[in-house]
C-alpha cells in the first residue's frame, strides 16, 4: 500500500508537470513569432473574414501575456530544476542562476557589433553626396582626410583642405544637384528595403455596428481584415513599448526586421532628412535581445521573462548610438519599460556596460572615446544666466507642444490620401527632395544631424576654432547678420521638416532632430549674451528641445552630460530640462512617442495618464461589463458533474475564434453564477484539439473537480482563482489591476451576492480609456 501510494504520487506529480508543460505550449502558440505558423492565429486569420458573430473590440489583433500566470509558471519550474539530484542538475541550476546575466552580454556585446557597422557605412555613405576618398572609397571623409577635415564640410572647403577626398564638383550649382540626386536614391533605397517588412495582423474593426442598448448586440457586418504594419520603419520605440507592456506583436522582432532596420537606417541617415539612428538602434538592440533570448528556454518559454530581458535590451541601444551608457540604462527605465525591478535594472547595466566596452574598443569614431561631442569650454556660468536657461526652457517646451500637436495633425491630414496611404516610398520621395533643397543652401544644415550638433558645440576658444566655420562667422567684426540669418533659418526649417518627417516608412528617430533644433536656437541666444561661451547654450539648448519632443528628464539629463562630458553644466540642463516638460505638459500631456503609439493603432495601458483619465469620470467597473451576447457566448454552466459535453465547448471555442477576441476564454459557472474559473482560448483550444483527439466526438469534458480513469480531464488547465472584482468597484480599481499585476482578465462580481455578471479582458480596458481621451 504505501507503494502504491508513493507510485501514485509520483504519478500526480509527472501530470502536473506535464500539464504545465502543455499550458506553456499552448501560451507559447500565440506568444511566440518563430511558432506563428502554427498557432491559432493562422485559423482565426481564416476564420474572421466571414465572421458575423458577437462583439468587436479596438485591439482584436493583440494578444496579451498573463504576468501573474507566467510568475507562477517560472516557480513551478524552478522548483522542478532545484529538486532534482546530481552533479548534473547542480551544473545545470548554476547555469539556469546565470543564465540572464549571460544572456545580456552577449546582447550588448552583439548590439555593439551592428552599431560599429551601421555607424561605419552611415558615415560613409553620406559623404557620397559631396564626393568621395580617393585612396579607399569606402572610407568616410573623417578616415580619408584625418586631421584635416574641416568641422563644417563645406564642399570647396574640403577640396581645399584635403587632397585625397575629391568633391564631385567644385562648381556650386553642380555639386547642389548632384547632392540632391545621391539624396534622393538613398531615401528610395531605405524605403524599398522596409516595404520588405510589411506585415498584416488580423482584425475585424466595427464600421457597421449598432451602438444601441449600450452595446453591440445587434451584430456589425464584418469588414476586410488586416491591419498592416511596416515592421521596420520609425524608430520602433512606440512599438516596443506596446511589448513590454504586455501585448503581442508578432514578427516585430524577428532577424530579417534586425537586418532590414540597420541597412535601411544607413540610407534613411546618409539622405539628410531630419531624423536619426538612435531610436532605430534601441529597437535593433530590443531585436538581439530576443534573438538571444530565445536560445534560452527559461525566457523562450516565459513571457514575463523574456520582457524582462528585452528591458534590459533597450539600455544597450542607447548606450551604443549616443556612448552613453548609464543614460542607456535611466532611458530604458523612464521611457521605455512598464515592469522594471532591481533584477532588470542590474542586468541592464552589464548589458549596457558591455555595449559600451565593445563599441570603445572597436572605435568607429576614430577618437577612442566613447564621448560623441567632447567639450571644454574652461568658463562656468553666473546666477544672472539661469535666467537664459529658462528661456530655453520655454522655448524647448513651446517647440515639443507644437512638435507632437502637428505632428499628430499631418500623420492623420496628409497620411490619408491614397497616394501617399498606398504608396509611402513616393512620400519618402517627396521629404527627401524637400530637405535636400531647404538644407543644402544652408551650410549650417547641409551635413547629418550628429555633425550638425558636433558643430554648433564647438569652443571657439579651442584649437578647433581655426577650421570651424561657425567659429569664423561669430568672430567676425563687420557684422554678422547673414550667421544670424542662417541659425534662425535652420531653427525653423529643423522644426518644419521634423514634423513631415517622422513617421515615414524608413527608419528614423526623433532624437537627433529635436537636438539639432535645439542647438541652433541655443547657439543664437548665445549671439545675445556674448558673455560666455555660445556653444554652451546650444548643448543646454539642444537638451531642453529633447525634452519638450520626448519629456524624458532624468535619463536626458545624463545622456547630455555623457554625450558632452561637461559634468559642471548638469544643473543648467536639469532647469532647462525641468522648465520645458512643464511648459510641453501645458500645451499637451502626451509626449511624441504616446502620440505615435495613437497613430499606429498600438494598445498601450500608460498607469499615470489611464488614472488621471478615469479620475475625471468617476466610473465604475460595470462600466467594462460586456454586453449580454458576448457574455453568453463565453459562459459556461457547469452542472454537478462536473463535466461539459464536447460538442457545446467545441462550438464556444468557434464562437471565440469567429470573434476574433485572441484573448477571450471561457468563464467556468455554478449553482447560479457563482465563479468557479476561468480557461483560456488557447490552452481550451490545445486541451480539445490535442489532448482530446484520441477522445469520441462526443465525450464529456471534466472542467472542474477531480479527475478519474477514462475522462478526457482538461481541469489541469483551469485557472481556479482569477481576479475578481465588484462591479461597483471605482474605475481606478482595475487600471490598478491592470496595470501593476499585469492581468490579462478580469471577473467582475455582482455586488452582494457575488455572482459572476462580466468578464474584462485588458483590450477592453485600454479601448475604453482610448476613448475617454477623444
Amino acid at each position: 500500500m504505501p507503494q502504491d501510494i508513493e507510485s501514485a504520487n509520483e504519478q500526480t506529480a509527472l501530470l502536473l508537470h506535464v500539464a504545465n508543460d502543455r499550458r506553456l505550449s499552448a501560451i507559447q502558440q500565440h506568444e511566440e513569432a518563430s511558432s506563428i505558423v502554427k498557432s491559432h492565429v493562422t485559423v482565426e486569420e481564416q476564420a474572421m473574414s466571414g465572421s458575423t458573430v458577437g462583439e468587436r473590440l479596438a485591439y482584436n489583433d493583440y494578444s496579451t501575456i498573463d504576468w501573474l500566470h507566467d510568475l507562477v509558471k517560472d516557480s513551478y519550474r524552478m522548483r522542478f530544476i532545484h529538486s532534482r539530484k546530481g552533479l548534473r542538475y547542480s551544473l545545470y541550476t548554476v547555469f539556469d542562476d546565470c543564465s540572464g546575466w549571460i544572456a545580456v552580454a552577449i546582447i550588448g556585446t552583439l548590439t555593439a557589433c551592428v552599431a560599429f557597422l551601421v555607424d561605419i557605412a552611415e558615415a560613409t555613405v553620406s559623404d557620397w553626396k559631396l564626393g568621395y576618398c580617393t585612396r579607399n572609397p569606402f572610407l568616410n571623409r573623417e578616415a580619408c582626410c584625418g586631421d584635416k577635415t574641416p568641422l563644417l564640410g563645406i564642399a570647396s572647403e574640403i577640396g581645399d583642405e584635403c587632397r585625397h577626398f575629391r568633391v564631385w564638383s567644385t562648381n556650386y550649382g553642380s555639386s547642389f544637384a548632384i547632392y540632391v540626386a545621391w539624396a534622393l536614391l538613398f531615401g528610395v533605397v531605405s524605403s524599398s528595403a522596409t516595404m520588405l517588412t510589411k506585415r498584416s495582423l488580423p482584425t475585424v474593426s466595427d464600421a457597421h455596428g449598432d451602438k444601441q442598448n449600450g452595446g453591440y448586440d445587434a451584430p456589425p457586418q464584418p469588414v476586410a481584415s488586416g491591419k498592416s504594419m511596416y515592421m521596420a520603419a520609425g524608430s520602433g520605440i512606440p512599438e516596443i513599448k506596446t511589448i513590454l507592456s504586455g501585448f503581442v506583436i508578432p514578427n516585430f522582432l524577428d532577424f530579417k526586421v534586425l537586418a532590414v532596420k540597420a541597412f535601411g537606417a544607413v540610407f534613411a541617415v546618409a539622405t539628410g532628412m531630419c531624423l536619426g539612428k538612435e531610436g532605430p538602434f534601441v529597437h535593433i538592440s530590443t531585436c538581439v535581445g530576443y534573438l538571444v533570448g530565445i536560445q534560452f528556454p527559461k525566457y523562450r518559454d516565459n513571457g514575463r521573462k523574456l520582457r524582462e530581458l528585452l528591458s534590459a535590451a533597450c539600455a544597450s541601444g542607447l548606450s551604443v548610438a549616443f556612448g552613453a551608457p548609464i543614460g542607456g540604462v535611466l532611458f530604458s527605465y523612464e521611457e521605455i519599460s512598464t515592469y522594471f525591478p532591481r533584477k532588470v535594472l542590474w542586468r541592464a547595466f552589464l548589458c549596457s556596460l558591455f555595449a559600451a566596452m565593445v563599441l570603445k574598443a572597436l572605435n568607429p569614431t576614430g577618437t577612442g572615446k566613447l564621448v560623441l561631442f567632447e567639450t571644454h569650454y574652461g568658463t562656468s556660468y553666473n546666477p544672472v544666466h539661469y535666467l537664459v536657461f529658462v528661456l530655453l526652457g520655454v522655448a524647448g517646451g513651446v517647440f515639443g507642444g507644437v512638435f507632437c500637436k502637428a505632428n499628430f495633425l499631418w500623420s492623420k491630414w496628409f497620411r490619408s490620401y491614397s497616394i501617399i496611404k498606398d504608396h509611402p516610398v513616393f512620400e519618402v520621395f517627396l521629404v527627401v527632395a524637400a530637405t535636400a533643397l531647404l538644407q543644402y543652401p544652408n551650410p549650417l544644415t547641409r551635413e547629418p544631424g550628429d555633425i550638425v550638433i558636433k558643430n554648433l558645440l564647438v569652443d571657439c576658444n579651442g584649437a578647433a576654432s581655426s577650421r570651424s566655420w561657425v567659429c569664423r562667422n561669430e568672430v567676425r567684426t563687420d557684422g554678422r547678420w547673414e550667421y544670424v540669418g542662417w541659425l534662425t533659418y535652420g531653427t525653423v526649417i529643423k522644426l518644419v521638416l521634423t514634423i513631415v518627417t517622422f513617421g515615414c516608412k524608413v527608419p528614423s528617430g526623433v532624437i537627433i532632430p529635436a537636438l539639432d533644433a535645439g542647438a541652433l536656437f541655443g547657439r543664437l541666444v548665445g549671439q545675445a549674451v556674448g558673455s560666455i561661451s555660445p556653444g554652451i547654450f546650444a548643448m543646454v539648448g539642444a537638451a531642453a528641445f529633447l525634452a519638450g519632443v520626448s519629456r524624458m528628464t532624468i535619463s536626458l539629463c545624463v545622456i547630455m552630460f555623457e554625450l558632452t562630458g561637461e559634468l559642471e553644466y548638469t544643473v543648467p540642463h536639469m532647469v532647462a530640462i525641468l522648465v520645458a516638460k512643464w511648459v510641453a505638459d501645458a500645451l499637451g500631456k502626451e509626449g511624441v512617442y504616446d502620440l505615435a503609439q495613437t497613430v499606429l493603432g498600438h494598445p498601450f495601458l500608460d498607469l499615470d495618464h489611464s488614472l488621471h483619465l478615469v479620475q475625471q469620470q468617476n466610473a465604475l467597473v460595470e462600466h467594462l461589463i460586456p454586453p449580454p451576447q458576448t457574455m453568453a457566448e463565453i459562459t459556461v454552466d457547469v452542472p454537478a458533474s462536473n463535466k461539459v459535453a464536447r460538442g457545446e465547448l467545441a462550438h464556444k471555442l468557434a464562437l471565440l475564434r469567429r470573434r476574433g477576441l485572441m484573448d477571450a476564454g471561457l468563464v467556468l459557472v455554478q449553482n447560479g453564477g457563482m465563479l468557479q474559473g476561468y480557461i483560456a482560448e488557447g490552452e481550451l483550444a490545445f486541451g480539445l484539439e490535442s489532448v482530446g483527439a484520441v477522445f469520441a466526438a462526443d465525450a464529456a469534458v471534466r472542467l472542474l473537480g477531480d479527475g478519474e480513469d477514462g475522462d478526457l480531464d482538461l481541469s489541469m488547465f483551469v485557472d481556479r482563482t482569477p481576479a475578481t472584482v465588484c462591479a461597483k468597484a471605482p474605475m481606478e480599481y482595475a487600471v490598478e489591476m491592470f496595470g501593476k499585476l499585469g492581468l490579462r482578465h478580469l471577473c467582475v462580481l455582482e455586488e452582494g451576492t457575488g455572482r459572476l455578471v462580466g468578464v474584462v479582458i485588458k483590450n477592453r480596458l485600454v479601448a475604453y480609456l482610448d476613448g475617454l481621451k477623444h
